[in-house]
Parts: structure tokens; C-alpha cells; sequence
């Protein structure tokens, strides 16, 4: 039996009807499940909001000294208690940098500066996690306020790097010397000072409305420490070289943190002489430098990108050229503009360098979307070689950059641990490797540890929100233990990503 078609009505009403499901289902998930979500948010492929919790409670794992009752990773325990004994300081607290039991100041003054920058900049999109991220940064404030008690003194390091490192041990057990090492006038710093300085100054603007006397403390010592910075010059790993190199050598030199300190203290203070002092002195600390790297040793990159803010939001005209510089800087990453530079693997990661790469994929993100900022406020873009770059190009690169991390990768796999359903299992890192206290009261002794650092079992501790050095250039991860290049986590990694996930997750409508 024939059917007869059906009428123009009912095909009407049927495609109608398809049309709105179908875009409704695509746009929200589910029937009502984000009535409140503005049209603008794009539909996320990632939990960005899971992400920045996890990314914040990884600096609870690296705590050294006496941990709080709030305390959320609960097989990390006190350690470092008597930190400072051997000169006579307080040195109880701060951060271990990584997958070893060393507090080396130089990375976690970085550290502390861009989970600074991350909440300025983006904290009031963290809802929530803002407290714990301001928690992240005073336990490193903390630190770096006992390290700069004495003037024209900072204790940079405690613990002995190289017999550290020939141990493999839980820091509560640890028996290596605690040694206590320090720039003065007679042996300097610049490096290290200046960004000691940039730490406090930024964190000072993190605390002034929720603690305005503590914030007037991180100020007043910024001020002390960078007068020291400049006023003593010379590169701390010239004097402690056997102690701090080849881990954290100041490659780069001390003229990008004395721009970089600078800069943090003219945001900090408003004082017209550290707006004269970066006129006089930018030229000669590498402001217009063409290097584009940004990270723990070289900070003329962000330097640019913070100074350009002043010229663009606030109309300095003194600072006109830092938006060339910061400029220049954004062209070089970009893909198909004349001037771009930057190495992609095949996969799409912005690759700098074999050794902790990913550390470069988090910063570069974070100034991506802070310029972005800084340019739709001041409804501008960027020109590179006759091709216009707008603010949406720079966060859809930034994106593409964090959605690698997270798991849009050749492998499938996120690198940041406890995020997704795969991830790095034997992260070079001695407390995550090492079975617990509570699961071992026994002292594991220095060179134990080893049988199980060089085993192939998961580490039995999950280093949540730990981001690990990522894959090499060709997209390869081996997830292997003893590969510290490519699988330790770092402060330096995550500092970041916090600014970069709060910004992810507020514009999907997750925040």
C-alpha cells in the first residue's frame, strides 16, 4: 500500500521541532541544565574547573615545615622542622620546587610571582578556589619573609642539592644535610633578590583589601630586598655555583629580574621612581631583547607584557614601547605571521625544550590570555608583519595549549596528575613514589628509596594537580620514573596554569 506524503504542515512542525532539539542538545547537554549560562560561553571539551582545584591543592603536596589541620593531601606529613638550624634563622616552611626534598628560593620566588599574577589577574573568577590559591601563595610569602629577616641578606637554598639527590627518600625521613646558603653584599644576588622583590610586591596586591597589614609588610620588605637587588650587583650562581648549578643557574644573568622587579614594584607601590628607574635602565636590562622564552631564569618576556599594561589600560605614555616589545613577543608564537619562531610538535605543544618543556607551555598560555586582556581593554590587536592577531586568536591559541595538557593530545592522556582517566603513573617524585608515612611508620633510608624509584609500580601516592615536564617533540611520553625531564612535576609548572584555568573555566560557564 502506497503511503501518501505528508503535509507541508507536519514537515514544518518536524523540522522545527529537530532544529530546536538538536542545537538545544548540542549547546547545553542536557534539557535546563545551564538556564543561566550566557550565549557567549563556548562549549567546553574539558572540566577547567576541576582542573584549577587540582592545580592549586598540588602545592599542598609540595609543602615543607608544619602542616595545618586543613591539610587536604593527607600522606604528606611535617618535615624540614629544624630548616635553618645550621645559621642560626628560621627557615621552617616554603616549597620543595619539585620532585626532591631542596627549598631552592630563586624557582619558588618565581613560583609565588606568578600565582600572584595569576590572582590578579584572574582571581575574581575563581569563586571558591580563590582562598585556596591565596593559601598557595602566603605559605610561600611566609617563607620568603623569614629568608629576607636580615637586610642585605637573603638565604636562597636550604638543603644540599647534590646529596639530596643522591638519595631517594620521603621528606619526613630526610637525614641529608640541611645546609643554608645565602647572597650578601660580599657575595650577591641581583637574580634571586630581584625576584624575591617581584614575589613580595605582587603577592602585597593579592593581600591589600583581605589583609591590608600583612600586605604593607610584603611591600615595605619588597622595597628593602630590590634596593639590595640593585644596589649589590652580580648573578647569585657566580658565588654559589657548586651549590646551585646545574640546577637552578642564573643562565640568563640578573638584568631581566632587575626589569622585572622593577616593574612589580612601580605596580605595588605607584612610586614615581620605579617608573624613572625602568625609563633610565630598560634599555640596558634587555627590554627590547628578542628573546621569547619566559620562565624561572628569564623574565624580560613577562617584564614586556606586564609593563605593556600600564600603556594600554592606563595610558602611561612612558611605556609606549613596551606594547612593541610585548608586541613582538606574541608575533613570535604565532603560526603562519613572517616573524613567528616558535617550534610546535606534531601534535600541536609549543615545544622549547626537551628538559621540562611544559613548564614553557603554561607561562606562554598565561600571557597569551593576560594580554588578551590588557587588549580588549583597550579595544586594540596586535600587527605582525601586516597580518592583524585580535584578543580571540591569542585565547583560542592559549586554549588549544591548556586542552593539549589536559588530554587533546596523540596520546589521549592528560599531564596533570588526577586530572582525566589517564595520566602520568610514575611521576619522578620522591614523597608521590614512596609509600606513606601512615603506610610505613619505618624510616626508609637514603638509598632504599632507589629499589622503588627504579621499579615499574604506580607511585602509591597521587600528587594531585601535579603537572609533569610533558612529552618530547615528537609527542612521546615514556612515563618513566627515572625520566625527570619529562616526568617531574614543578611549582613553576602549575604558578601559571592557575591564572590560565581560572580564565578557561569562568569563560565556558563553569565559574
Amino acid at each position: 500500500m502506497a503511503l501518501s506524503p505528508p503535509s507541508s504542515s507536519f514537515l514544518l512542525l518536524f523540522l522545527f521541532s529537530f532544529t530546536f532539539a538538536s542545537s538545544f542538545i548540542l549547546s547545553n547537554g542536557f534539557p535546563f541544565r545551564h538556564p543561566h549560562r550566557p550565549l557567549r560561553h563556548r562549549i567546553a571539551t574539558h572540566n577547567y574547573r576541576d582542573a584549577l582545584t587540582k592545580s592549586i591543592l598540588f602545592f599542598e603536596g609540595q609543602r615543607s615545615g608544619k602542616l595545618p589541620p586543613n591539610q587536604r593531601l593527607i600522606w604528606r606529613r611535617d618535615s624540614g622542622l629544624s630548616d635553618g638550624a645550621a645559621m642560626n634563622v628560621d627557615l621552617v616552611g616554603g616549597y620543595y620546587d619539585a620532585g626532591d626534598n631542596v627549598k631552592f628560593g630563586f624557582p619558588m620566588a618565581f613560583t609565588t610571582t606568578m600565582l600572584s599574577w595569576s590572582v590578579i589577574e584572574f582571581g575574581g573568577m575563581m569563586k571558591s578556589e580563590l582562598q585556596n590559591a591565596k593559601e598557595a601563595i602566603r605559605w610561600a610569602t611566609d617563607y620568603l619573609l623569614k629568608a629576607t629577616v636580615h637586610p642585605d641578606t637573603i638565604y636562597v637554598q636550604v638543603g644540599d642539592a647534590n646529596k639530596d639527590h643522591a638519595c631517594w627518600e620521603r621528606p619526613e625521613d630526610m637525614d641529608t644535610p640541611r645546609s643554608v646558603f645565602k647572597v650578601d653584599r660580599n657575595s650577591p644576588g641581583s637574580d634571586v633578590a630581584a625576584e624575591t622583590a617581584a614575589a613580595l610586591a605582587a603577592a602585597s596586591l593579592v593581600f591589600r583589601r583581605s589583609d591590608p597589614t600583612y600586605s604593607k609588610l610584603l611591600v615595605r620588605r619588597a622595597v628593602r630586598v630590590f634596593e639590595f637587588a640593585d644596589k649589590y650587583r652580580g648573578a647569585y650562581s657566580v658565588g654559589l655555583k657548586s651549590f646551585v648549578c646545574p640546577f637552578y643557574c642564573s643562565y640568563s644573568g640578573y638584568q631581566d629580574e632587575l626589569l622585572w622587579g622593577a616593574a612589580w614594584l612601580h605596580k605595588a607601590t605607584k612610586n614615581p621612581t620605579y617608573l624613572h628607574y625602568i625609563q633610565v635602565n630598560g634599555q640596558t636590562l634587555g627590554a627590547d631583547e628578542s628573546d621569547n622564552t619566559f620562565g624561572w631564569d628569564n623574565k624580560h618576556v613577562g617584564a614586556r607584557i606586564l609593563l605593556s599594561k600600564a600603556f594600554l589600560v592606563q595610558k602611561m605614555q612612558a611605556l609606549h614601547d613596551y606594547k612593541g616589545h610585548a608586541d613582538t613577543f606574541i608575533c613570535s608564537l604565532i603560526p603562519g605571521v613572517p616573524s613567528s619562531q616558535a617550534q610546535y610538535t606534531p601534535g600541536g605543544l609549543l615545544f622549547k625544550m626537551d628538559d621540562s618543556n611544559m613548564q614553557y607551555v603554561t607561562s606562554t598560555s598565561f600571557l597569551l590570555l593576560t594580554y588578551a586582556k590588557y587588549l580588549t581593554s583597550a579595544r586594540t590587536a596586535v600587527s605582525c608583519g601586516g597580518i592583524t592577531v585580535t584578543p580571540q586568536r591569542l585565547r583560542a591559541i592559549a586554549r588549544k595549549q591548556v586542552d593539549y595538557l589536559l588530554g587533546d593530545n596523540p596520546l589521549r592522556m592528560s599531564f596533570m596528575v588526577g586530572y582525566g582517566s589517564r595520566y602520568p603513573q610514575r611521576i619522578h617524585h620522591r614523597g608521590s613514589s614512596l609509600p606513606s608515612v601512615s603506610a610505613r611508620p619505618q624510616k626508609i633510608q637514603c638509598s632504599a628509596g632507589f629499589d622503588i624509584m627504579k621499579s615499574q609500580s604506580p607511585n602509591p601516592n597521587i600528587l594531585v594537580g601535579g603537572v609533569v615536564g610533558g612529552p618530547d617533540e615528537r609527542d612521546r611520553f615514556p612515563d618513566e620514573r627515572s625520566d625527570y625531564e619529562h616526568s617531574e612535576p614543578a611549582t613553576y609548572i602549575n604558578a601559571p596554569l592557575v591564572g590560565a584555568l581560572a580564565y578557561l573555566a569562568h569563560s565556558s560557564g563553569q565559574l
